[in-house]
């Protein structure tokens, strides 16, 4: 949570914006209190050149917010815009108010190219039976629905399912359990799509990354090793491609994948898939 203070008069529009009425996350996005005639906009900077989902809230407020107290959006590469405007109204009483935020990569109102055909995230010669694949009943629900969990031993490689452009990387930690609070500790590539959805490569090794953000990637290029990081009870590779979501979440959505067997649409656990 933010807390900022909003001047009583007119006067105090040529006062610096407070310290307190900006938050920022990282070298991702801030959020600032801009005091205009009384009120204050809320404005939003995306400071990377990747597009950013947005979820802002208000509260313990007396001031109207326009277009409500709560708003979810998505913001392109560098883009800066005002999300909430608070204006004093006749029971406007306190100075105060107070804000959160989360955020995620990618657009919320992405579009999957459906006929994109994807590769299976390993070596060619390589194949490895799935431990979880659509909809599996153990964790790939609700928004892990269209998931896949690749039963791959520590340091196999992993390679690009699609092409695209590293957005996210973690390769520092070396811990693994099955509690919620572990998933912070889960190294990861993500890698955007030109349809605004992410690839996302999940439980990787210690030092298991091989790209960096910025750099594009190409179908097949080796990008990283496996591991047995974050929530986790054993060693695989997480994959899915996900579409932003509100509040720093993220919706799997169904993809296709190209096999020796033909195009798979619905992957199965158990099963073993070999490329063309």
């Amino acid at each position: 949570m933010t807390w900022a203070r909003v001047g009583l008069f007119a006067a105090a529009l040529l006062a610096a914006i407070p310290a307190s009425a900006e938050s920022c996350s990282n070298d991702w996005l801030c959020i600032e209190g801009v005091e205009r005639h009384g009120g204050v906009d809320l404005v939003a900077t995306n400071l990377q050149p990747w597009p950013l989902t947005l979820s802002l809230r208000v509260e313990d407020s007396d001031f109207e917010a326009v277009p409500g107290d709560e708003v979810t959006l998505s913001l392109g590469g560098h883009e800066s815009r005002t999300v909430i405007v608070l204006t004093p109204g006749p029971a406007t009483r306190r100075e105060q108010y107070r804000f959160s935020y989360d955020w995620t990569v990618g657009r919320r109102d992405a579009v999957h190219d459906d006929s994109a055909l994807y590769r299976l995230p390993h070596a060619d010669r390589e194949s490895y039976p799935l431990l979880q694949g659509y909809g599996s009943r153990f964790s790939h629900t609700g928004p892990e629905e269209y998931t896949i969990d690749f039963d791959m031993p520590e340091g196999t490689p992993v390679h690009a399912a699609r092409a695209g452009t590293v957005v996210r990387t973690r390769f520092h930690n070396d811990r693994a359990c099955w509690d919620p609070a572990c998933g912070r500790y889960a190294n990861f590539i993500v890698i955007l799509h030109n349809d605004g959805t992410t690839g996302e490569y999940y439980h990787l090794q210690r030092d298991g990354v091989l790209v960096s953000p910025g750099e594009a990637v190409v179908p097949g290029q080796h990008i990283g090793y496996s591991g047995n990081t974050g929530r986790s009870t054993m060693p695989h590779l997480h994959f899915g491609v996900y579409r932003a979501a509100a509040w720093g979440k993220t919706r799997s959505v169904p993809v296709r994948f190209s096999t020796r067997g033909g195009v798979v649409e619905k992957p199965v656990a158990g099963t073993r898939y070999r490329h063309p």
